[in-house]
């Protein structure tokens, strides 16, 4: 688990597919979501998690302000119906 990014709007969190011990791999990895705004959280893995992440390398290369990269991430929590609750 990675925090690959934090604003006043969002929070993203790296979920890293990694090699057990007896030789295979975890199933899920991904990057969970948290809009702060909306107190809604999604993780996305798979091709989503993939285009997700060629998203933020392309603004990346950029050279992205804290606006583009929030208006980017902005776009998948349309998909969070998940409120975050604390525990």
């Amino acid at each position: 688990m990675q925090l690959v990014y934090n604003s006043d709007n969002f929070v993203v969190v790296a979920f890293e597919v990694t090699p057990r011990q007896d030789g295979t791999t975890q199933t899920r990895g991904g990057y969970e979501i948290v809009d702060k705004l909306a107190r809604t959280e999604i993780f996305i893995e798979g091709d989503l998690a993939q285009t997700f992440q060629q998203g933020v390398q392309a603004l990346v290369d950029q050279g992205p302000t804290e606006e583009d990269i929030d208006a980017f991430i902005g776009r998948f929590t349309g998909l969070s119906h998940q409120p975050v609750t604390m525990h």
